[in-house]
């Protein structure tokens, strides 16, 4: 699902800088890049780099932001799909996590996940640009559980701002343990706590 093909044909270049240079840290990191790197996939000079960014960091900054807004935008194409009750969107949002996972492409979801343990202390701008976006993520998990509180398919005595947070922290730590570990059952079993989580009220 392509989200980003509309933006204005001056962006092109800061387009191509950003979504090649996401492709290449999504693989190896953000310090273990260089900017040099990224200029030579993207077929950029430094020149035109340094028109839309001011430095590294605040390509990562911008990068992040990128990021953020494309998932968040799929993601409320996801909780307003009318196909399904909110529960199931809900849970089909953490199952795409999971397969994602398991076809290994979670680089294609899971960059605020590889970037916040990498620069959450080496740099603040990008620091509190993750720290946005999640919690923007978080937020939309949790009015996806209003919705499915209203329509009674979760119970009403949850709340909901905390059990997003909760379920959000543990996909973010079980995919960090999958990535070090390099087997999918944390995510399985975070699968499981969902579950148990927002078990259907009778």
């Amino acid at each position: 699902m392509n989200l980003v093909s509309q933006r204005p044909t001056h962006q092109d270049t800061r387009e191509r800088i950003l979504a090649t240079g996401e492709e290449l840290i999504s693989g190896r990191g953000f310090t273990a890049l260089g900017l040099s790197e990224i200029l030579s996939a993207a077929a950029v000079p430094k020149g035109s780099f340094y028109h839309y960014f001011q430095s590294k960091e605040g390509f990562g900054v911008a990068m992040l932001e990128r990021y953020f807004s494309d998932y968040q935008q799929r993601l409320t194409l996801l909780f307003n799909d009318e196909s399904m009750n909110a529960l199931q969107r809900i849970m089909t949002y953490f199952n795409n996590w999971q397969a994602m996972a398991e076809t290994s492409e979670c680089h294609k979801l899971c960059l605020a996940v590889k970037l916040a343990a990498e620069v959450a202390d080496l740099s603040e701008p990008m620091r509190a640009a993750l720290s946005v976006g999640m919690s923007g993520i978080t937020e939309q998990i949790a009015q996806a559980i209003r919705s499915a509180q209203i329509e009674g398919s979760i119970s009403n005595k949850l709340n909901a701002l905390e059990i997003a947070e909760s379920l959000y922290g543990m996909w973010v730590g079980a995919s960090l343990i999958t990535k070090v570990n390099r087997q999918l059952r944390p995510l399985q079993l975070a699968f499981k706590q969902t579950e148990l989580l927002l078990h259907p009220s009778h």
